[in-house]
C-alpha cells in the first residue's frame, strides 16, 4: 500500500482570491506563479470564459513544508459550523500568561487583516488556552 506524501486543504468560498490572499498573510504563504504562458493571474483569468473567471485560487508554503491551500468558488454561503478547521499554531510550547500574551498579540494582527475573534477557550486540566476565530468569510479556525 502506498503512503500519502502530500495533501492540500480545500476551502469552499465565495471569493477565492480574497480568501487565499487572507490566508497568505495569516500563514506567511505565497501565491504561486501564474500558469505557464501568462504573466499574471489577472491575465490568466481574462483568458477564461466569464463564468469561470475567479473560480479558484491557491497559495502555498514557500518553504514547501506546509500543505497547499486551494480555494474554490461555490454558489451557496456558509450555513453551519466547519467539520474541519485549521489550527494556527502561534503559541506552541508556551503556557499560562506567556501563551495568552502571544495569542492575544497574534489575534490582534489577524483581526487587522479581517478575521473575527469569536471566543477564548481558557486552559483546563487537559488543554492550554486557544482563541476561536473566523476568517474573512466566516470559516472557523483556532489560534492555538
Amino acid at each position: 500500500m502506498a503512503s500519502v506524501k502530500q495533501f492540500q486543504v480545500t476551502f469552499d468560498c465565495a471569493d477565492p482570491e480574497r480568501v487565499a490572499r487572507f490566508w497568505c498573510e495569516v500563514l506567511g504563504y505565497a501565491v504561486p506563479p501564474a500558469p505557464e504562458g501568462f504573466a499574471t493571474w489577472e491575465e490568466f483569468n481574462r483568458s477564461l470564459p466569464p463564468e469561470d473567471r475567479g473560480s479558484w485560487f491557491a497559495c502555498a508554503d514557500p518553504a514547501g513544508v506546509g500543505p497547499r491551500l486551494f480555494f474554490q468558488r461555490v454558489p451557496e454561503g456558509k450555513v453551519a459550523k466547519n467539520r474541519v478547521h485549521l489550527d494556527v499554531r502561534a503559541g506552541t510550547g508556551l503556557v499560562g500568561e506567556e501563551r495568552l500574551t502571544t495569542l492575544e498579540a497574534e489575534c490582534a494582527r489577524l483581526v487587522a487583516l479581517g478575521a473575527v475573534r469569536v471566543r477564548l477557550l481558557p486552559a483546563d486540566d487537559d488543554n492550554e488556552s486557544c482563541i476561536v476565530m473566523q476568517d474573512i468569510e466566516g470559516n472557523e479556525f483556532c489560534l492555538d
